[in-house]
């Protein structure tokens, strides 16, 4: 699975470098696309700051009760049975 998965973030990574590349051979660049949106790169920021100040207490607060049932649902699988 992490190979599968690597392998997808690797061809993300790829496909974004391509077409930021000629994005910019185009004279688009980050700045001006969010500008046409009507966001700043500070608006931005501080979206993605209130983004993560909610999400990580929610995440936190469902590991406390998904993470004691996975090592539980762990511990009692039968012997040699693969999680893939």
């Amino acid at each position: 699975m992490l190979p599968r998965f690597i392998s997808t973030l690797v061809k993300v990574a790829v496909a974004s470098l391509i077409v930021g590349t000629i994005l910019d051979h185009f004279g688009l660049s980050a700045g001006v696309l969010l500008k046409e949106i009507g966001l700043t790169p500070e608006r931005l920021a501080e979206l993605a700051r209130h983004a993560l100040a909610w999400a990580l207490p929610n995440v936190l607060l469902g590991a406390l009760i998904i993470v004691p049932i996975w090592f539980v649902a762990y511990l009692f699988r039968p012997p040699g049975q693969s999680s893939d």
